[in-house]
């Protein structure tokens, strides 16, 4: 680092605070590729607005200070142009037509040796796939590299580093994050091409490096051709993987996308869209309701009961017995959450309100959440340390302790919250809407709105002529390799809908549970049995790695973006079976998923009570355990 950058050092502090707070784990992989000095332009993805620029700089390897564009005009004021650059700014001015003036901050940058980065897609967005990888990054690079050697700049090189920034669930609390670098871009490939005095010389190696980037970008990230196949390949994740923190954050990626691949195939089997159908249906469920399939296959359980007998309860006052008492008893062996949970309320208002600003803004839900909570904390943290000291009276030690007991109320809560509250609550909610009376139920016109899941709107400022390039299926771009079975999605339009009181719609949610497990035990067992002449999509990265990748006539890529040379119009596949042992090797509990049903809330009559059944049905309620009880969170 040139110069102090206190801003910049400060920032990244309260960044650390936030993020250590927000999420239950940051897992970096490929730090190794990040040099730890010369010149670099990381150019990372942007899906989660100053979350992601927040996680970059926190995260980033080495701790190397990062240096983002700003606009040129804002330098102009002294005091704000300090301000700017002690955070890490370097102004970038947009309206030169002299891409040598334009990227006049980020030469001069570069040429100390510093690290630059840049968001290649140009805006935050929420889409099931990366849209668009402009080549702002890739002229940067190349122009600094001729202007290095046009002035005899001795030393490494420019090199671009990939960072994907991936989320398990990017607007959920106590979530976690994947940020992987890819191997390091060099110039020597394209820089001849660049420096050539031939017409359309250098726009075509920008864009060259462009692509390079994008596909980098795209096999670290997870992509899907629509919302769809992205809902169900997520639903089938979270029921082969109930506890979340089961799967390794190293292979979350991969796996994920295994499923996207799965999902996109749309003649897997016979009976595909029931399957789908049933998997999009439970997942819009939860999400009306806010829960998760790994809260629901983990609540307390009554010992008594086996599992392989299922026996109705005697009586419902039993029912509420028994999870008082195992919510007494997970209480009462965290003697200390009460207290912080208390303490931290007010965090969770502010977040729920800065969540509800933004509440079809999925991009931004995490930022207002952090941002609101942060400064509920800068308030809360302060007034109960100086409370703490009073009653302490304000001594020496009694400042010692009163820091410490306010540190470890805020590291206790964050330990605990995730798996505790979150059960305890979604039992509770259980139990009210399994004791309500059918009558109370949804009707199933009612339900239909809630059984079809909500998708985020568009972005305005995504380039459809760019985007469409690289949707599945076309004819050019990185993301050509993607699968390629469906259409582009028509326009989103967003219909606001309450949230459903859990005595409406909880059994509901119980039987949509049980069509799902049913239905992807069936789809898994008929593709595993189908012998090794199944093969399914996948994407090109991943058929390189496990299948074979066939490659069809090159087609010809023209403007927008693209140079016009010719690009293989390639086809990756797997085999069925060598993706259930891939899915089983990793975890997935394929073997036993037709049981998973176990453990949880059911129905015991056959047509799983449909509404309209004789009102008897209503006492056909059964609670079936799972042989490990409450799980207590030990980490």
């Amino acid at each position: 680092m040139s110069d102090s950058k206190v801003l910049h050092l400060v920032i990244r502090r309260i960044a650390d605070w936030s993020l250590w707070s927000f999420f239950t784990e940051v897992r970096v992989i490929g730090g190794e590729h990040v040099p730890l000095d010369g010149p670099i332009i990381v150019t990372a993805t942007h899906h989660n607005m100053m979350i992601d620029p927040a996680i970059l700089s926190s995260k980033f390897p080495h701790r190397r200070v990062l240096h983002y564009w700003s606009k040129a005009t804002l330098f102009a004021n002294p005091v704000l142009s300090w301000v700017l650059h002690s955070s890490g700014n370097i102004p970038v001015d947009r309206k030169s037509k002299n891409r040598q003036d334009l990227f006049r901050g980020t030469i001069e940058a570069l040429a100390r040796g510093d690290a630059v980065a840049l968001f290649p897609e140009g805006t935050s967005y929420t889409e099931p796939r990366i849209m668009q990888v402009k080549d702002g990054a890739a002229w940067a690079a190349l122009e600094y590299t001729k202007w290095a050697a046009e002035n005899g700049v001795k030393g490494p090189g420019v090199r671009i580093i990939p960072a994907a920034i991936v989320y398990t669930n990017k607007s959920k609390y106590r979530s976690s994050v994947i940020m992987t670098f890819g191997e390091p871009v060099s110039m020597d490939e394209y820089k001849e091409q660049f420096f050539s005095d031939l017409e359309g010389a250098p726009r075509a190696a920008a864009k060259r490096l462009t692509r390079a980037i994008e596909r980098e970008l795209v096999e670290a990230t997870i992509n899907a051709p629509d919302w769809d196949t992205l809902y169900s390949a997520r639903m089938a994740r979270d029921l082969l993987w109930e506890d979340e923190r089961s799967i390794d954050l190293e292979e979350f990626v991969t796996i994920s996308q295994t499923l996207v691949d799965l999902f996109s195939t749309t003649d897997a089997t016979a009976n595909f869209s029931t399957v789908r159908r049933h998997l999009l249906g439970y997942y819009s469920l939860l999400q009306s309701t806010n829960l998760t399939n790994s809260v629901l296959s983990s609540l307390p359980l009554p010992p008594m009961l086996s599992p392989s007998h299922p026996t109705p309860l005697p009586s419902r006052l039993l029912t509420l017995s028994v999870l008082i008492r195992d919510t007494l008893a997970a209480l009462t062996r965290l003697p200390f959450f009460l207290v912080p949970l208390l303490l931290h309320t007010p965090v969770y208002v502010m977040g729920r309100i800065g969540a509800g600003l933004v509440e079809h803004e999925e991009e931004t839900q995490a930022q207002n959440k952090a941002v609101f909570g942060l400064l509920s904390c800068m308030m809360i943290y302060p007034a109960t340390f100086w409370a703490l000291w009073a009653m302490l009276w304000y001594t020496g030690t009694g400042a010692l302790v009163a820091a410490f007991t306010v540190w470890a109320f805020a590291y206790y809560h964050n330990r605990l919250i995730n798996g505790t509250l979150k059960r305890v609550i979604a039992a509770w909610r259980v139990l009210v809407g399994v004791w309500a009376p059918r009558r109370w139920e949804l009707s199933m016109s009612a339900l239909s709105q809630y059984t079809t899941p909500l998708v985020p709107p568009e972005n305005p400022w995504i380039d459809k002529n760019r985007a469409n390039s690289s949707t599945p299926g076309a004819s050019s771009g990185t993301l050509r390799s993607l699968p390629t079975q469906f259409a582009d999605e028509p326009p989103v339009k967003i219909a606001p809908r309450r949230r459903p009181s859990s005595r409406r719609i909880m059994k509901h949610l119980l039987r949509a549970r049980g069509e799902a497990v049913k239905a992807l035990a069936g789809f898994l067992t008929t593709l595993e049995a189908s012998g090794d002449g199944k093969n399914v999509i996948a994407s090109i990265h991943l058929a390189k790695r496990f299948g074979w990748v066939e490659e069809n006539s090159p087609t010809s890529s023209t403007d927008d973006g693209r140079d016009g040379d010719a690009l293989p119009d390639a086809k990756g596949y797997r085999r069925a079976r060598e993706v259930i042992a891939f899915l089983r090797a990793r975890g997935a509990k394929i073997a036993t998923l037709d049981r998973k049903i176990e453990g949880d809330w059911a129905l015991s009559s056959d047509d799983e009570g449909t509404p309209g059944d004789s009102e008897k049905d209503e006492e056909d309620l059964v609670w079936m355990p799972s042989s490990t009880g409450l799980k207590q969170e030990e980490d």
